[in-house]
């Protein structure tokens, strides 16, 4: 498989002004990503999607190849990250670069190994899914099997849709939510269906200490704490 890395970084981050080019332990939040992202041994070109002109610069210097600014109508706080996909994929394209999928790898989670990059990519290759995500398993007080919706008449029902709540601990399937650091997917599941999942999405388990997803200063914080006990 040919596979595309793409790193996503446009500027005006409200949460942490500045983060993708914040220091963080001596070098840019970006930095993190672009290392492990060359250092991956399945990713065969790795692209920063930047409408920044000084994100831009640090990803040259950090190595990452930045063939374009991204338009700006593709950087505002609502744009979904899907078309930002679909725009890279299809600028590449008409130059003559196809990929057989796009390893979407977010500055926002800067602690991921290079290992897990292409544990995702064999994931992909070997069982034929749509796409692969990295999965945390969700706390057992927040299994679906346990959560409730307020109806509008105020009546709580189960997310599940069943009448009773499963009643011990040890009885609850494990749920997983997304933890943010790797999604890979099929260009054709992007291009041809619109879709960064598609219909068969697999999960692969992450070591939740080493998890980090950088949206506000506290998260900040938290990746600063970690990276001073950090010995991997």
């Amino acid at each position: 498989m040919r596979i595309l890395g793409l790193i996503p970084a446009r500027g005006g981050s409200k949460g942490v002004p500045g983060k993708n080019i914040r220091l963080l332990g001596g070098k840019p939040l970006l930095a993190y990503t672009a290392e492990a992202a060359r250092a991956a041994a399945l990713l065969d070109r790795v692209v920063l999607s930047t409408d920044d002109a000084a994100i831009h610069q640090v990803g040259l210097e950090w190595g990452l190849d930045a063939p374009f600014l991204r338009p700006a109508e593709l950087a505002r706080d609502d744009t979904p990250t899907l078309p930002v996909v679909r725009h890279a994929l299809e600028f590449l394209a008409e130059r003559g670069e196809r990929f057989d999928a796009v390893c979407l790898l977010q500055p926002t989670s800067p602690f991921r190994p290079a290992g897990l990059i292409d544990g995702c990519i064999r994931m992909l290759d070997e069982s034929g899914a749509d796409a692969v995500m990295t999965v945390l398993p969700v706390p057992a007080k927040y299994n679906p099997h346990w959560v409730y919706f307020r109806r509008d008449d105020g009546a709580m029902c189960l997310s599940t849709g069943e009448a009773q709540p499963i009643r011990r601990r040890q009885e609850l399937p494990v749920a997983y939510h997304r933890e943010g650091s790797v999604y890979v997917t099929r260009t054709e599941v992007v291009m041809d269906r619109d879709s960064l999942y598609g219909d068969r999405v697999l999960g692969y388990p992450v070591d939740g200490a080493n998890s980090v997803n950088i949206d506000t200063m506290g998260d900040w914080e938290r990746a600063e704490r970690r990276l001073a006990t950090r010995t991997d």
